[in-house]
């Protein structure tokens, strides 16, 4: 029996598994980083172990350390979570070898399945549909596209397209040196590229007395950088046929290797409805609370159970029930190329409505840094149709309050919201093709609701500036008072769009704006607006120079601008800055003063949050100065290089005259 569990991992994942301890009355024994010293796993763990440092390699991904936490704590198992060590065959056996329970899958299993390549052809042996593997040293224009993958690993590591046979040697190099960095393993592989296809996978749980449970479908297609954002169970349009030979073939993979407790095979289904083997993740998936919740189980105690050595509760699974959608909130910015974005997170709030669950390894007040995935919460709706999961999930995150780095909250409404989506018509090439229209600004209607927030906005400070702190301010007429005009300015973020605000304040200290708006109350933290007979809420809530607008419609981030701008704000002409905080991990080849680069050429790559970014040369020209280096931390903004445009070439005749 299991008295005291370690989570060998941090944020969302260990908090949940918590939960299922708290309720089961098993202690809890958190690890954590110098980076993590405060995080919320380690406040709601009964005790923590810290692991000295804050990069990832020399701390959550050193089993022996963990090992060695496990038994300094007292603890008498061992859960890997997902991600970091949870499918590294040498810690399952490091923590067997110390004499503690591991809460996943046999060792040999992992071993099998920890190489896509060995574990497609161990596939093949069970029957279980694959696709054909293609030769990179022979591959032709009729092989195209390809699709190059690491053969070790996951996460879009060492991922990369091939469309063009001449691009084929570089993208290998570069798949191969970025599954290097990530998993310390280079092999690469190729295979056919599917277009339009859909990324569809089996929850399986299995005992060790031979069940073996096929707990539905998962569609996890809304991807971005091969890592996914929207999940949802059970995958839409699936017919009965198709369903039954997903199932079949998850069960033989399990059994094919001896399976035992959580894991995920993951296929890769054709726009023509045939289904291919990509992969079996010998872990619990991100996205397990959709099945969780379709299932009504609760997959983390199964593997607590299956781990004690206890069977599954029935030879069967239970039926399954509705329908569940969840999405991932992260602190980046989609139409900035995805970029992981950091600082305080100020508040943190999902409404906790029917239907809706919130995990996260976050609360209001802590700070998102740039060690680790910059995921800050999944948030989960069932219901008894896909088409009320879909509105439910919408709606929860339109109305949730997020104040601190910018996230994705706007594109995963967007996207819930989108006719392909609603339709059910899903591929991975879904953001391909849509980001720019689910990131653009303009949508109707958007300005004049950005504006009336700004106006709620300066209101709000107005309202705190006479003092109006102690409740609300009466209505009052604005057009015949005698106070000057005032203005206040507002950027809008992300995008930058500036909002002049102009009003006037009566002479019970009710400010009212200029533009017709009817105020029915202004204090501080909210105000409340009349416009053309409609009555909106605005809750304000202000931290240093940014504003934050939350609506019921919708939430707004603006920055306060001040009257004149500061000259020390101007950079030199060229000049490369850091588009986030991050690690500079390389310099392109012979990058040094003075040499010549050419536009759009990458120059230096930063790695931040598990990804890489390359800073592109702005033009043509000459490099003046390098500030960069292999190994450099720097902070968002960070001057890292100056490029000078190069001289246009004079006129010969010219040239001549100044001789």
């Amino acid at each position: 029996m299991i008295t005291t569990l370690l989570v060998a991992n941090r944020g969302e994942i260990a908090c949940r598994i918590f939960r299922t301890c708290r309720e089961l009355g098993i202690s809890t024994v958190a690890v954590y980083s110098d980076a993590d010293a405060g995080a919320l796993h380690v406040r709601e763990a009964d005790t923590a172990v810290r692991l000295p440092g804050a990069a990832p390699a020399d701390t959550y991904l050193r089993g022996d350390l963990v090992v060695a936490a496990a038994l300094a704590a007292g603890a008498d198992a061992v859960h890997p979570g997902y991600g970091f060590l949870s499918e590294n065959a040498g810690f399952a056996r490091a923590v067997q070898d110390a004499g503690l329970v591991w809460v996943g899958p046999p060792v040999k299993a992992i071993e099998l399945m920890a190489s896509k390549t060995r574990a497609k052809e161990l596939m093949a042996a069970a029957d279980v549909p694959l696709l054909a593997p293609v030769d990179p040293g022979s591959a032709t224009v009729t092989d195209l596209p390809l699709l190059l993958k690491a053969a070790v690993g996951g996460g879009g590591r060492g991922m990369r397209i091939v469309r063009e046979l001449a691009a084929l040697p570089a993208e290998l190099t570069a798949a191969s040196a970025e599954a290097a960095g990530a998993f310390g393993d280079g092999e690469v592989f190729a295979e056919p590229y599917v277009e339009r296809g859909r990324h569809v996978e089996v929850q399986i749980m299995a005992d060790g007395q031979g069940t073996v449970w096929a707990l539905g479908t998962r569609d996890c297609s809304l991807q971005r950088r091969h890592q996914k954002v929207i999940e949802e169970a059970p995958a839409p349009g699936l017919d009965d046929g198709l369903r039954r030979r997903l199932h079949d073939a998850a069960v033989a993979a399990a059994q094919a290797v001896g399976y035992r407790g959580a894991g995920t095979v993951e296929f890769l289904v054709s726009a023509g409805g045939r289904p291919y083997f990509l992969e079996m993740n010998t872990r619990l998936q991100v996205e397990h609370p959709v099945t969780e919740a379709v299932f009504g189980l609760d997959l983390v105690a199964l593997q607590l159970r299956v781990a004690e050595g206890g069977p599954l509760p029935a030879a069967a699974p239970p039926a399954p029930a509705g329908h569940a959608v969840e999405a991932r909130l992260y602190a980046e910015d989609p139409a900035r190329d995805w970029q992981p974005q950091t600082g305080a997170l100020l508040t943190l709030e999902v409404p906790a409505e029917p239907g809706i669950r919130l995990d996260t390894g976050y609360t209001g007040g802590d700070t998102v840094g740039v060690h680790y995935d910059p995921m800050l919460a999944k948030v989960i709706a069932h219901a008894p149709t896909r088409t009320e999961a879909v509105r439910l999930l919408a709606r929860a995150l339109e109305r949730a309050r997020i104040h601190g780095p910018v996230t994705n909250r706007e594109l995963l409404v967007r996207s819930l919201r989108h006719p392909d989506f609603v339709a059910g018509r899903l591929d991975t090439g879904f953001y391909d093709r849509h980001l720019t229209a689910l990131t653009a600004a303009g949508a109707p209607g958007e300005d004049a609701a950005r504006r009336l927030a700004a106006t709620a906005a300066a209101l709000a400070t107005a309202a705190g500036a006479a003092g109006g702190g102690a409740g609300p301010a009466r209505l009052g007429a604005w057009r015949n008072l005698a106070s000057r005009p005032q203005t206040r300015c507002y950027r809008a973020e992300p995008d930058g769009t500036e909002y002049e605000i102009a009003y006037r304040t009566g002479r019970d200290g009710t400010p009212a704006p200029g533009t017709g708006e009817r105020v029915l109350a202004a204090r501080p933290g909210a105000v409340t607006l009349e416009t053309g007979g409609v009555t909106r809420h605005f809750t304000v809530t202000t931290h240093a120079d940014r504003v934050h607008v939350d609506t019921t419609a919708g939430s707004y981030t603006f920055t306060a601008l001040p009257r004149f701008t500061d000259p020390a704000e101007r950079t030199e002409p060229g000049s490369l800055l850091a588009p986030m905080p991050g690690t500079v991990v390389r310099l392109a080849e012979g990058l040094v003063p003075g040499a010549a680069v050419e536009a759009g050429q990458p120059l230096i790559w930063l790695e931040a949050m598990k990804m890489e970014h390359r800073v592109l040369a702005p033009a043509s020209g000459t490099l003046t100065a390098l500030h960069a280096a292999p190994g450099l931390q720097v902070e968002v903004g960070a001057l890292l290089a100056v490029v000078q445009d190069a001289p246009a070439e004079a006129p010969a005749h010219q040239e001549e005259t100044t001789r």
